[in-house]
């Protein structure tokens, strides 16, 4: 059993209609159609919505996001009409909302991977593989691949946990043409953003993207590059072999699973409140991300 361990009501606002409660984001639709979509500082960690919220969060997902989209305009467009709070909206809405135009989205976690960690590393151990391409022998934690491939991933509802598939089970899924675009897209903003991650001394070891059509042109929506999508790493640390220090949720994934939190994450029970030093240590590393990758003081 997993999902959130205390869902929260919707925020009623005028002219809105509440849509979906994410695991991070809460989607409304305005009286024109178009989708507002407010992140929360709720965090998740192994399927689970946590009942501690790291403060800023939301707004960091959110201005990052922004940062990103302007980054990457060139290679594909962006959902954003406006960053504009919603009339009625509540005031703490501000800097985390964004108004966006609705898509036919793909049902496909777009996975880019430079570097070998996590799941992919799970599979690597026991088959030389990752989403079934075959990579080198002789890899380990950290490695960096000989080129970024295209791992997609099924998206999961709240409290079920994405799957790996192979390319081949997007090409059925979504169509031929439709898997090389997101494929051929993925890679491209990957290896954008690893380049800029790179020229500011992180490491961008992998993302996850998600797409969706407007008319026949392909967009890319959601968050983009944040420390929730993907893994950052800081450079002049990286060292293959173990776990690396990093700028993300990982934090707080290593407390869970760690004998401190008391937390057996094999049991049906839901995982405990952080404590005050994870929440402030957490959130002191998404705005060190903020701050390294933009270039920007966090306000």
């Amino acid at each position: 059993m997993s999902g959130f361990v205390e869902k929260p009501e919707p925020v009623e606002v005028p002219g809105l209609v509440h849509i979906h409660t994410g695991k991070v984001r809460d989607l409304y639709r305005n009286e024109a159609g178009d989708l507002v979509m407010v992140a929360s500082d709720r965090m998740s960690a192994y399927d689970w919505v946590l009942p501690t919220e790291i403060p800023d969060k939301g707004r960091v997902l959110t201005q990052l996001s922004l940062w990103w989209f302007e980054k990457l305009i060139d290679l594909v467009p962006h959902h954003v009409i406006s960053t504009d709070l919603p009339a009625g909206a509540p005031a703490d809405w501000a800097g985390r909302t964004l108004v966006c135009r609705s898509l036919r989205m793909v049902p496909v976690e777009c996975v880019a991977r430079g570097y070998l960690t996590g799941s992919g590393l799970t599979e690597y151990k026991q088959s030389r593989t990752v989403c079934g391409l075959t990579l080198p022998e002789g890899l380990m934690d950290g490695s960096e691949l000989p080129a970024p491939i295209f791992t997609p991933a099924t998206k999961a509802a709240v409290g079920d946990h994405d799957e790996n598939v192979p390319y081949e089970e997007v090409a059925r899924q979504v169509g031929a043409e439709t898997a090389a675009l997101l494929r051929r897209t993925t890679l491209d903003v990957y290896g954008r953003a690893r380049d800029i991650a790179r020229d500011r001394g992180i490491i961008l070891a992998d993302t996850k993207f998600e797409f969706g059509f407007d008319g026949e042109g392909l967009v890319i929506a959601d968050e983009v590059l944040t420390p929730d999508s993907s893994r950052f790493w800081p450079a002049d640390t990286w060292e293959p072999g173990r776990a690396q220090p990093s700028y993300d949720k990982q934090y707080v994934r290593d407390w869970l699973t760690s004998p401190a939190s008391g937390w057996d994450r094999a049991s049906e029970q839901p995982p405990p409140p952080l404590p005050q030093e994870i929440v402030d240590a957490t959130r002191a590393k998404y705005l060190e991300a903020y701050e390294r990758l933009t270039g920007l003081s966090w306000r």
